[in-house]
């Protein structure tokens, strides 16, 4: 059962979440990228209602099975690329914050294939999903209904 409920939430709440949403949306990063991150995120918060939600939008973005059940453990399978492997790395280490700043090898790492730019808007997507997975971890939403808009 829901903590919190559509009807508790303040007005304009997520549809200030959402504007932010589609900001990162629209910033020209690859949807499947974006979906990678959030999943990732979502089982390390060990937020259901997330895992369910973008684990069903990676699929619908065309993640093969294979990929999107090794992503818990992406960094013991040969299955990311390069690319993938460092923009995980990153939301690994932005979820997981220690209280020192991210490491120099983590950032430079996105550099040799993202601009400074880009790395922002990796920086946050990652912040918007732990911001959600945190909504809902206190909110209790129920995972399983979620359904891809088509």
């Amino acid at each position: 059962m829901e903590r919190i409920t559509y009807q508790d939430i303040p007005n304009g709440m997520f549809d200030h979440l959402n504007a932010i949403e589609d900001f990162i949306s629209n910033a020209g990063l690859s949807m499947r990228l974006l979906e990678l991150i959030r999943t990732r995120v979502s089982q390390i918060n060990g937020c259901a209602y997330c895992v369910d939600m973008h684990h069903k939008l990676l699929k619908h973005e065309g993640e093969t099975a294979l990929r999107s059940s090794s992503l818990c453990i992406w960094e013991e399978t040969p299955y990311f690329t390069n690319e993938e492997r460092a923009v995980l790395k990153f939301t690994d280490t932005l979820t997981k914050l220690e209280p020192t700043p991210i490491p120099d090898a983590v950032f430079n790492a996105l550099l040799d294939f993202y601009s400074k730019k880009e790395i922002s808007y990796l920086t946050l997507a990652i912040a918007q999903i732990n911001t959600w997975t945190r909504l809902m971890k206190t909110f209790q939403f129920v995972p399983g209904n979620y359904q891809v808009k088509q």
